[in-house]
């Protein structure tokens, strides 16, 4: 059984739309997060942990909305941003930019304790039993040496900063325009259809269909 670590229902219901019927349940499981300027390392770390605490294979997210304009902010530090400043304040911040593209991005970590192969994913090349960009093991006294392998599937979605629009979705659904529509104007079937979290558990679901 494939535990997703995540407090949200939903996340395992999309889950559900890529992998077989019965074989991923949620796992409540509040690891400690790490500070880092990437999501890779952020969701490697969270799969160790959660996969130590489990004793199964697990698999976690990191997400972020990255505006061009300012440097990709608020990026890994996006929930905190929202909690802290909120999306309108978002808005305003690049509101006054000349280049208001943006995207969202989602970073998938899978560990079930055992090594994996190198992989042509752009986030993992040159692979071997450790996912790059995975940071320094907490437990391993020699850093990566030693660390559980993880296994990093990313997601993107391109669009642009705007006015907030739409009554769906959550966080920085109403201010990121895609293809015209923002996420909160569209359903749920259409968010998910083009989501970057969609994007990277359908890379995820065909590796694990091998795995």
């Amino acid at each position: 059984m494939l535990r997703y670590v995540t407090t949200n229902p939903g996340k395992v219901r999309e889950a559900e739309r890529y992998l077989r019927d019965g074989s991923v349940e949620r796992l409540d499981f509040d690891y400690p997060e790490i500070q880092a300027a990437e999501l890779g390392p952020i969701a490697a770390q969270g799969a160790r942990e959660a996969y130590r605490h489990a004793g199964e294979p697990v698999l976690v997210d990191d997400a972020g909305l990255f505006v061009e304009g300012i440097d990709g902010f608020p990026g890994p530090y996006s929930s905190y941003v929202e909690e802290t400043l909120g999306v309108e304040r978002v808005h305003d911040i690049a509101a006054d930019l000349d280049d208001r593209r943006a995207a969202f991005r989602c970073v998938l970590g899978y560990c079930d304790g055992e090594g994996f192969a190198a992989s042509p994913d752009p986030v993992d090349r040159g692979d071997r039993d450790a996912a790059a960009a995975a940071g320094p093991d907490s437990e391993s006294p020699d850093g990566n040496e030693n660390a559980l392998p993880v296994k990093l599937f990313e997601g993107y979605v391109p669009g642009r900063i705007v006015a907030p629009r739409g009554e769906g979705g959550f966080g920085y659904d109403p201010i990121f325009e895609h293809d015209g529509e923002t996420f909160a104007e569209m359903d749920t079937d259409r968010k998910n259809a083009v989501s970057h979290r969609g994007r990277a558990l359908e890379k995820f679901a065909e590796w694990y269909a091998e795995r």
